[in-house]
């Protein structure tokens, strides 16, 4: 009994380092995706990848909600990494390292040159295709398996290149989310949208009015969340319109209450479920596609090549200036690792096509040039520094 208890004791603790540690996130997300694709594709995977996509519909007709496993876990759930994102950018904004002109324009420049130059071969590579709506999908970059890669590095590391990655992704996240509102929006249903725009303006009185009830703030947010869903809009802007509205004061417990259902539940699910993917009996047909030459070219080449180049022409024009202790290399490995897209850059691709292979094609796309800027970054920055 005793030996069975001490077991547990040890266990318990070896969980709780394994999740303390920054690398797990990266880990679980890179396990959930092989699983996933794993199992979708033996000799039982159309029942798994069906669970996912198998309609049920709310008992009550008038009410129109998200009707298959897929589109709660993209419509519902990921709100709630959105809120957490949008938190993350307001306090960066606010109080962090984009607080001042001084510290963010570099990152702020970098990240818009490591979302242009990547939309830019995708609609290279695409031109001439029905594929040129995917031009947003290579702009991502993903906090979690871009910091975890890194984070393998330890020490040799510099602190200042974590802070550098982690302004960029945000400052990415940011860019994303606007695309998807701009861009990748069909159907409005005008109704809705004034109603999402009067309660949005009702959140943002409440905190100018410093409403304390947390309570009625996530309130108004799931009324908000349901008009969006049926305005056209993509839910998931509720969680961002959610978190800028909410006073300051909350945010860092609100972080760190949702960071780990975040990191160990929704975005595991999310790896899971959209990933889920039968793969094409004529691969090569899909390799072939203008799908897959735009998202490697965006993430692989584009990322680090905008990230580097625009760093460059700001140092040189003295609009900014590099981040002590950080040299061009590290500027140029970091901008390997910003090519890891995966959650957003997934997220997007459901937006962007309405066709199944397309999918599928992009998809699998992002998972192998995440994978591949994964190992470049990561070998590159290993190599520069024990040179």
């Amino acid at each position: 009994m005793v030996v069975m208890k001490n077991g547990f004791i040890k266990l318990k603790f070896r969980i709780q380092e394994f999740i303390n540690d920054s690398r797990a996130v990266g880990i679980i997300l890179l396990v959930c995706t092989i699983l996933s694709l794993t199992i979708s594709n033996i000799s039982w995977g159309e029942v798994y990848v069906a669970f996912w996509e198998h309609p049920f519909h709310f008992p009550i007709a008038s009410v129109h909600l998200p009707h298959a496993m897929l589109h709660w876990v993209n419509d519902g759930l990921m709100a709630v990494f959105f809120l957490l994102v949008g938190m993350e950018i307001k306090r960066e904004v606010l109080d962090g390292e984009l607080s001042s002109f001084k510290k963010s324009i570099l990152p702020i420049l970098a990240a818009i040159g490591g979302m242009l130059v990547p939309a830019a071969l995708y609609l290279l590579a695409s031109n001439g295709s029905d594929f040129t709506r995917g031009w947003g999908i290579p702009m991502a970059t993903d906090i979690a398996f871009s910091l975890g890669i890194l984070s393998l590095l330890g020490s040799r590391i510099p602190t200042a290149l974590k802070v550098f990655l982690t302004a960029l992704a945000i400052i990415d996240d940011l860019g994303a989310i606007v695309a998807i509102a701009i861009f990748y929006t069909d159907n409005i249903d005008w109704l809705y949208l004034v109603v999402s725009g009067i309660i949005t303006l009702l959140l943002f009185g409440m905190n100018k009015a410093k409403f304390k009830s947390l309570l009625a703030y996530f309130g108004l947010a799931l009324l908000l969340w349901y008009c969006l869903f049926n305005s056209g809009l993509h839910a998931t802007l509720a969680g961002v319109i959610l978190a800028l509205a909410l006073p300051l004061r909350h945010i860092p417990v609100l972080e760190h209450r949702l960071h780990r259902p975040v990191n160990f539940i929704i975005l595991p699910l999310f790896a899971l479920a959209n990933t889920a993917i039968l793969l094409p009996t004529e691969f090569d047909n899909a390799l072939r596609s203008p799908i897959t030459y735009g998202i490697l070219l965006g993430l692989v080449l584009g990322k680090p090549l905008g990230i580097t180049l625009i760093s460059f022409i700001a140092v040189k024009l003295k609009l900014a200036t590099l981040p002590q202790g950080l040299s061009w290399k590290h500027i140029l490995g970091m901008g390997l690792l910003a090519g890891i897209g995966f959650t957003m850059s997934i997220f997007i691709a459901m937006l962007a096509f309405d066709d199944n292979t397309a999918q599928t094609t992009a998809k699998l796309a992002v998972i192998v040039a995440s994978l591949l800027s994964g190992l470049l970054g990561f070998i590159f920055l290993k190599f520069t520094q024990r040179k």
